[in-house]
């Protein structure tokens, strides 16, 4: 039986780092590894991107597009993913369903900043009320078929008035 004080690791299992400089002897002395002369084999170097003075690639190539730092970030949930969470029995119909309830029965992922938006996906046979940021029209109309009905929240309710 092994004591505590008698374990060890395994025989190769760490490996002692090179000690860089220390005579020619040692297989990694004088240059140390770094070739010889020239800005690399100083220390403090970043040259990162520089091509030498020649226009580095990221400043010839063209640059396209923008991002737009207004945009809104929904994460976006199918009426199909929740009908078969309501049929599971992890969502309760009964209930208003909004972005913490979908978070719990997991049928988001971690909800977006903005919300949660309803997409049309699948079908919904299951009369629901639901609290969500933003839901596409062909979504509102499923959901009112069967009964239920849709509360929007935050700019989309702004932009529906």
């Amino acid at each position: 039986m092994t004591k505590l004080n008698d374990l060890r690791d395994n025989p190769g299992a760490r490996k002692a780092r090179m000690r860089v400089g220390r005579g020619i002897g040692s297989g990694k002395g004088k240059t140390g590894g770094r070739g010889v002369k020239g800005q690399t084999s100083r220390t403090g170097v970043a040259i990162n991107g520089f091509e030498g003075g020649q226009m580095p690639l990221h400043r010839r190539l063209p640059k396209r597009g923008f991002r737009n730092i207004f945009a809104k970030e929904y994460s976006v949930v199918n009426l199909g993913m929740i009908q078969k969470a309501i049929d599971l029995g992890k969502l309760d119909a009964n209930q208003t369903i909004d972005a913490v309830a979908l978070e719990a029965a997991g049928v988001t992922g971690k909800v977006a900043k903005d919300g949660v938006r309803l997409l049309a996906k699948g079908t919904l046979t299951t009369k629901a009320s639901f609290t969500v940021a933003g839901a596409s029209k062909s979504a509102l109309e499923a959901v009112e078929k069967v009964g239920g009905s849709v509360t929007l929240t935050g700019s989309a309710a702004e932009a529906a008035e």
